[in-house]
Formats: structure tokens, sequence, C-alpha cells
């Protein structure tokens, strides 16, 4: 096979093989083309499975530990109140654009989480969906900002308030986004030299938070017959036509891939972590609380707090140890004994029926090739990614079945999708054991270039 004379990569964060390969297939002909006639499969994400950072390390070859990135929210430094989001500043390895722009190739990068504040390039970048608001400087270079939206309007980076009952104006919303996104990669990609286009879609996670509920009928809120029941089935079937409409522009020449950062799965309810910690005689409060109350506005007795957690999608759990904390109380040669027994409880917690939670535990020393900047000292999937952590007090006990962000009743999955169609190549044939870090590896080999020594990923065969 020679080398591609073009690569684009249309990413769906949030995509599920379970949807996209199995239950919609047959009404999604775009996909179920590129399917049919190239190399597809589960593609396994990192640990934790969240858009920041595993977009990065799809497109760096990097873990999370190698970036030093482990969520949206990292801490900066060992206070107790030192969280920080993790923007493109936090990203201090090599991307596969940055790889393409300094060996000439012209690149369109387009709302890859990541990617904000914009970096410069060989070509144009649009910052992603951590763009503060559409004054903010989003594209590289700048001048490009004032041509979309001469076109295309105010850049909708996001949807606001996904997390909430009033559904409609959500939906709404997604629609306008993805439109909007669309329309401007196919205006980048009529009116641009390139090698390399990439875009990322956020609609798909948003849907998924916001309308899972509606339409599965295993989720314990889900009523038959609502009216939003067809709402996420709907857009994707929208989306299919717009990935269609953006691929005929792109031509048969270019090598495509369709890709994903992670699955989504039904939430059943979540774990107050802090409460939990609490109950287990791990945190001390000065004055308890009778209604939700995030960490931060809590009064901990640290002098007598071993260990606190943060709530999201997983849980980060920190220990508060002696000459690192600012009032630590286990001694640090305690630490790995106290670690050990936090992780053991954890994964033998039993959910509000009393049933096995299968909660899983990692220490990142033993999930990341290294460890930088400050990571969590253990990583908690409670229920194996079908219970969400929550982080606020007050909720009244341990279990709750009300998100303490809003509505939300979706989880991450640990796998996403993988689609690749090589120009002239009629393959329709399903891989196994697929990586995240096998996405950039394959661009860099398809382009008919050495693939770094650091990077984790290999590239998919191209016979």
């Amino acid at each position: 096979m020679a080398d591609a004379k073009k690569i684009a990569v249309i990413g769906l964060d949030c995509a599920p093989p379970e949807l996209v390969f199995d239950r919609w297939r047959d009404g999604l002909p775009c996909l179920r083309s590129l399917i049919a006639d190239g190399l597809w499969g589960k593609l396994h994400s990192v640990t934790p499975p969240i858009t920041v950072p595993a977009w990065s390390c799809m497109m760096s070859g990097k873990d999370p530990g190698e970036l030093g990135i482990y969520g949206f929210r990292n801490r900066k430094d060992y206070s107790y109140d030192g969280l920080t989001i993790a923007n493109s500043s936090a990203v201090r390895e090599q991307r596969v654009w940055d790889i393409l722009s300094r060996s000439g190739k012209k690149v369109i990068v387009m709302g890859v989480p990541g990617t904000y504040p914009p970096s410069r390039v060989n070509g144009c970048m649009i910052g992603c969906f951590l763009t503060p608001n559409s004054d903010a400087p989003y594209t590289y270079p700048p001048e490009l900002k004032p041509e979309l939206e001469s076109k295309f309007g105010p850049y909708q980076m996001d949807v606001k308030n996904f997390r909430s009952e009033d559904k409609r104006p959500i939906l709404d919303h997604i629609y306008e986004m993805t439109n909007q996104h669309f329309a401007m990669a196919e205006h980048l990609v009529s009116s641009r030299d390139w090698d390399f286009f990439m875009m990322v879609e956020m609609g798909t996670d948003r849907i998924h938070h916001a309308f899972w509920k509606f339409f599965d009928s295993e989720h314990f809120k889900y009523v038959p017959g609502n009216q939003f029941e067809d709402a996420i089935h709907a857009y994707y079937r929208h989306l299919d036509g717009k990935i269609s409409s953006l691929l005929q522009l792109l031509g048969n020449e270019t090598t495509v891939f369709v890709v994903s950062d992670h699955g989504a799965k039904k939430m059943e309810g979540g774990i107050c972590v802090n409460e939990w910690m609490k109950s287990e005689g791990y945190l001390s409060l000065r004055q308890s609380v009778d209604k939700p109350t995030p960490l931060s506005k809590m009064q901990i007795d640290w002098s007598k707090t071993k260990a606190w957690g943060e709530g999201g999608y997983y849980s980060r759990i920190f220990l508060n140890v002696k000459g690192r904390e600012p009032q630590g109380v286990i001694d640090p040669a305690n630490y790995e004994s106290v670690r050990d027994e936090i992780k053991a409880k954890l994964e033998a917690m039993q959910d509000h029926e009393g049933k096995p939670l299968g909660t899983r535990v990692f220490k990142p020393q033993e999930v990341y090739r290294s460890v930088r900047g400050i990571p969590p000292d253990l990583i908690v999937y409670f229920g194996n990614l079908t219970w969400r952590s929550v982080g606020s007090m007050g909720m009244g006990g341990i279990y709750t079945f009300e998100n303490d962000t809003g509505p939300d009743d979706a989880n991450h999955a640990e796998y996403g999708i993988f689609i690749l169609r090589d120009p002239g190549r009629k393959d329709g044939r399903q891989l196994d054991g697929l990586r995240i870090f096998d996405v950039s590896a394959t661009i860099l080999d398809r382009f008919g270039m050495t693939v770094p020594p650091d990077m984790q990923g290999k590239p998919v065969p191209r016979s």
C-alpha cells in the first residue's frame, strides 16, 4: 500500500461501540459503509477514560502519567484546594499535528480537546470545548477567527447547561453546535491546502449525559414512550449525514479515521466518597452539614484527616501525608499500608442493596509507564464505572441517586470506537486488541513516517 496522500480524523467524543457497531449500525449508512470497507474494532481507552486527557493521549502516544494529566482537574500543588483545569498549556508532549507540522505537512486541527489556547501549527487550529467563550482568542492564526465568525457566527464550543432537566433547549443547542462545527469543517477543508485534518465533535458526549435515561430501557429512570426516547438515535442519524457530506469533500483518496476517546454506559447512582471516608474514620469534620455541600466549603479538621476524595465519573483519592500536605498526618513510612487498606476497603464495598459493587481501584504507579505532576494516590471506578463519585457531603448518606452537579444519567466506559478506511481497500475486517495509543502511531505510519520510539502505540498493519 502506498503512503497516504491525505489523512482525515473525525472524532466523536464518547461514542460507544455498542451503539455504532451493534445497535444502530444498519441505520447509519455512512458509518456502516466505512465499517464494511475498512478496519474496525473496539478501542481501549486510558485510565481513567475521560475526555481530558484521553484525546491528548491518543494523539501523543503517551499515557496520563507521562502527560501528568489525570482528568479535567489536577492538583497544582500539595495544598488542599489547589486544583486547576488542564488546558493545552498542561500538555508538554508533542502530538501528531506537532510532528506533522515540523515535517512540512499542512494541518487543520479543529475542536480537539486539549487545544485551547490554540498553538502554532503549520496550518490552522480552532480551540476545543474548554474555550471560555466566543470572545476568547480561540484560533491560530488569529485572523482565522473573524473569517469564521463572518460566515458562521459566534463559535459554539460547547453546550451550555447540559446538566439540566430543561431538555428541549439542550437538544436544540446540540444540533446547532454540531451543524456549525461541520459547516466550519467543510469550509476549512475546501478553502485550505492540507495534508492532515482532524476534528472532534462533543455533541455525542453531551447528548449521552443529557438523554441516556430516555432511551436505555435498563436505566432505572427509563419511562417507556417518553418524548425523548428517540433523541440519541435521531442525533446519530443526523451526525451520520453530516459525516457523509464531509467525506464527499475529502474525496476517495483520503485515508479516513473515525474514532472516539471512550464509550458510555448507564449510571446506576452515585457514591458519596467523602461520606464514606468519614464513616470509615479517614475524614474528620469540625462541623457537619445537613444539605449538599461541596468539599471546598466544608470545615475539615485536617489534623485528624487521613484521606479525602474528589467527585466525577471516577474518583481520585488523596492521602494526607506528613511532609507533603500542609497538615499531613500519615507517616511516610505507613503511606503504602494506608493506601493498601483504603484500596481493599473500596474494592470490598457493597451497593445500597448489600450486593458486591464491583469497584476497581488503581495505583497510578502500577498503570502508567511514569508518573509526572501530582497524581491522585488512588483512582477509583465505583461499580466499574456504573456509579459516579460524588464529592459533596450532606447528600443523605453514602449512596445517592441524584448528582451534585446536575442531572446526568450516563457514565464513561472503557471502550470507544475505531474505524479506518484506507483508499482503494475493501477489508471489512474487525480488529481485536486496539488501544487508544495506536491511533497516532497509525497516522504517522500511513504517512510513511517513523513512529517515535517513546510512543506507546503500534500501527495498524497495512495488509
